[in-house]
């Protein structure tokens, strides 16, 4: 069975930074991407950033990001980071991280980590 844990959420002031980090175990597929999407209160899932897991990663950012977050990967360890420097009270949400696999075509989803930023 494929798990995702994320930890490294918490409650930090604006201005301030966070780092997330998620492990995944049980993987049976190829890797293919992994990522964090964020959901607030009243708001729809979003995708925060995604990372491919290839010799070269490919990264993508959401546009609220602006340029304030960081996704890395370590593919030896089966684990996904993300660097999140000036925070801000919009960034206030469960952040998930997300597995999507080949062979069998599948997508898992941790059960969330929760980033409260104060103004």
């Amino acid at each position: 069975q494929v798990q995702l844990v994320e930890s490294g959420g918490g409650l930090v002031q604006a201005g301030g930074s966070l780092r997330l980090s998620c492990a995944a175990s049980g993987i049976v597929g190829d890797r293919n991407v992994m990522g964090w999407y964020r959901q607030a209160p009243g708001k729809q899932r979003e995708l925060v950033a995604s990372i491919t897991i290839t010799r070269i990663p490919i990264r993508g950012y959401g546009d609220f990001v602006k340029g304030r977050f960081t996704i890395s990967a370590d593919n030896a360890k089966d684990t996904v980071d993300l660097q999140m420097d000036s925070l801000e009270p919009d960034d206030t949400a469960v952040y998930y991280c997300n597995l999507r696999t080949r062979s069998p075509d599948a997508t898992f989803w941790g059960q969330g980590t929760q980033v409260t930023v104060s103004s």
